[in-house]
Order: structure tokens, then sequence, then C-alpha cells
């Protein structure tokens, strides 16, 4: 399978070409890479492309939503689109297919889920009749917008189209890892009626990724630590790092009453993403809520991610051993209830299972507990009134099982924390329109004052 980048002027076959890789190592594809010159053309080209009217975006975006899920795009029909991206992701198929659902219902409700993040009062275009006494109109900040895309899990392609129907031109630089999913994707929008000069799909190396950002307005970039430090003081770039999602079990409050909430919170959707819960703060002894929770993941099955029954990530057997060696030496002094003897569980072709661990920390402050890995890996910890919400900053999510008001107060007033689930909710639940890690369309847009006669 060949993987061509899609430029101004449709396909590139680019001289430069990696190959692409499933879990065992067995090649699934070739995709080009695309030099600089080519990345500076195709952004100068999308910033003079004219953006579609806005009902048009809207409607191909849901066409291409249709398209992305039920059509045979660039060769495969969904279902092998869908393999494709559970052997080279090791992401289960279920959470596979989940997700082809997903994006195509989000994508179907972009026109809603923008008018969720659209300030109240402000009239969506300057024609409104609002704007002959005066209005907010809202209008873009810029003209073009690049995504450095992730590759852990196909749903973070749900979130960029956004801008599309912002009328911004968009290029995507998709992650080596597992770049089926925006190429599918693009090659839909593309198909729907967005042409080629406002939507590019550009595989990169590291430095022509520089090249993108640096060109583009605006830009999305996913990453870890490493990216964070990179990008965290430049105001064109929107970072969506690690997640460090927690759950907050305060006395009044039963643990067992919540423990398929809990688990679920930490393996639900194999676990990687930035959502799932890395740590469990719970007020009082942590010990009997770690080991029931290390009895309930420590039943799911190991196997290959293209399984029916799969739940767990998988990664090549070297990558898996190497994650497994990092929580081995993170986890020195801490209790094991699960994966103390390690967690990669080889099954025979090169690959291997990501397979749960759950350790117990002496305190809640304790510096795993800011340690996120890419399957189900969950610390557990006490925490006290003393302790009071420090220990919990710098969440995406936090899940708070208690019945105290001033502490939901605190922890939604606390301005590192993105997202406060309170009550039943696993921590990776998402609400059709509601902000991810804020809305995107805060950092695309802007209200502007317009009055006119």
């Amino acid at each position: 399978m060949l993987v061509d980048a899609l430029g101004p002027q449709g396909r590139f076959r680019a001289r430069r070409r990696t190959t692409v890789t499933d879990v065992s190592g067995a090649p699934v594809a070739e995709i080009g890479l695309v030099p600089s010159l080519f990345v500076d053309r195709t952004v100068k080209a999308l910033r003079r492309a004219t953006p579609m009217g806005l009902d048009e975006r809207i409607a191909a975006i849901r066409h291409a939503a249709e398209l992305f899920a039920t059509a045979e795009l660039a060769g495969q029909d969904p279902a092998a689109y869908e393999r494709t991206v559970a052997r080279v992701g090791g992401v289960p198929l279920s959470v596979v297919r989940a997700t082809t659902q997903n994006i195509r219902a989000r994508l179907g409700r972009v026109h809603d889920s923008l008018a969720q993040a659209r300030p109240a009062g402000v009239a969506e275009d300057w024609r409104s009749p609002l704007t002959r006494t005066g209005s907010a109109v809202w209008t873009r900040r810029a003209e073009t917008f690049a995504v450095l895309a992730a590759g852990n899990h196909p749903g973070t392609h749900s979130l960029w189209p956004e801008a599309l129907a912002l009328g911004y031109r968009v290029a995507v630089r998709p992650s080596r890892r597992e770049p089926f999913t925006p190429y599918r994707l693009i090659t839909a929008l593309r198909e729907a009626g967005f042409g080629e000069d406002r939507i590019a799909f550009l595989p990169t190396d590291h430095a022509e990724a520089d090249t993108l950002l640096r060109a583009a307005d605006r830009s999305l970039v996913y990453g870890g630590e490493d990216v964070v430090r990179k990008y965290a003081d430049n105001p064109r770039v929107l970072l969506q790092g690690p997640g460090r999602s927690k759950i907050l079990i305060t006395a009044d409050t039963d643990w067992r009453d919540h423990l398929d909430t809990i688990t679920a919170s930490v393996a639900g959707h194999g676990g990687t993403g930035c959502v799932n819960t890395t740590t469990v703060l719970v007020e009082g002894d942590p010990a009997p809520l770690a080991e029931a929770l290390a009895q309930r993941l420590a039943a799911l099955p190991a196997l290959p991610p293209e399984d029916e029954a799969a739940v767990l990530p998988v990664q090549s057997a070297d990558t898996a051993r190497a994650i497994e060696a990092h929580l081995l030496t993170r986890a020195a002094g801490t209790r094991a209830w699960l994966g103390g003897d390690g967690i990669a569980r080889d099954l025979g072709d090169g690959s291997a299972v990501l397979t749960p661990a759950v350790h117990q920390l002496e305190r809640a402050d304790a510096p795993q507990a800011g340690v996120e890995l890419p399957f189900p890996c969950v610390w557990v910890a006490p925490w006290s009134r003393a302790d009071g919400i420090a220990p919990l900053r710098g969440s995406l999510v936090v899940g708070a099982l208690t019945t105290d008001r001033h502490l939901l107060d605190e922890l939604i007033a606390e301005p590192s924390i993105g997202n406060v689930h309170a009550g039943d909710h696993p921590t990776y639940w998402m609400g059709p329109g509601l902000p991810h890690d804020g809305y995107l369309a805060e950092f695309l847009m802007r209200s502007k004052t317009v009055i006119r006669d």
C-alpha cells in the first residue's frame, strides 16, 4: 500500500519514503515524506484559497463523515481500514470500530458543536439582523491551521475538522505510527467538496514539521513532555499533551459502589487516552481499593489487537519491553498489586500486549502520580483533607466521587484542571458539543464588533 502526500495539485509522490509496520514489525505501507519546500508552498497555496461558504462547509463535512464511515476510500473499505489501524496502532479492533462511528457522529453534528462554543449573543455572520444596531460577530483569528497529529488513538482526528467548519484551510502532518485515519478522513473531505487547496495531508520528518508550524498561522500539536516544553511559550500553538486524569474518592463515598466506573476509567478504550485515569486518590486506606482494582484488571485478556475480544493495547515486543523497563524503574519502592513482575505479554509474532499495572503509593504527591503510560497503568494513593486539591492540579479530567460541595467548588475553580466529572461518570466520558480541553474554537476565533446601516 502506498500513502502519498495530498497537496494543492493532488497526490504527490515524494522521493523519500519510509515503511509503516504493524505491531509485529511486518511492513504494511510505504509513506512518502515531503521536503520543507513542498510544505512551505502548500501552506502558501492554502492561504490563497478562498474559504467555502458556511453552509457549504457544514454540508461537506457531514457528507465526509458518511463517506469516512461507509465508503471505499483510497482502496480500503471501512472494515479493511479498521483492521489496518488495529494492527498498526495496536488499538483493539472494537475500539477502532467504535471510534469510526464516533467520528461519524461528531462530524455530523459539527455545526451544533460550534454553536455551543460560540459565546452567547455573538452573531455567527455579519449579515445577521443584530448587526444593524451593533453586535459582536464571530470571526477567524487567522487563515491557515496546521495539525501535528497523534498516533496513539484514531479518535483525536474528530477534533481538527472543526477548523475547516470555521473556514480555516488545514494541513495535517500525520503520525508515522498511524497515518491511515487522517489519510482516509482527508480523502473523504476532498471527495465531499473541499478543494485540494483547502486541506492537505503532509507526511514529514521532524525538521519539516517545524517548517509547517512556522508557515501556518495557528497550530494544534499533540505530544509528550518534550513537545510541551518545546512549544509551551508559542502563543500560536495549542498543545495537547499528557492528560494525567485522576479520580478522587472521599470518605463519605463507598468506592465499592463505583468500582465498575473506576475500572472503566483506567482501562476503557484500551487505556491509551489522555482521558483515561492514571491516578486514584482515596481518603483513608487505599489498599482495599488497589487490591479490588487489580483483581478486575487482571481478568482482562491478552489478545492480538485484531481479535474481536481484544481490549488491551499491543506494541512491538521491543517497544513493550522498553515501556515495561520504564515502569519498573519508576515504580521502584511502591507496592505492586499488579504488574510488579512486568507488563509485556509476548504474543509470539514480534508483538506484545501491554497488560495492566496497579501500584500503591505512600502519599498523594508522590512523583509517580504524574507518570502517564500508554496502557492501563494506575497509581493508587492515600489522600487527606490536608493535601487539598494540590495533588489534582494539572489534570485534564478529575473524577470526583464525593458529596462535598465545597471541594467541588475548588476543583471546578482550579485553572489547571480541564474537566470535572462529579459522581459516577468515567473520566473518558465526552458529551456532544462539550469541550475536551477547552473548545478548539476558543483558540481559532474572536468576537468583533460590527454595526452597519
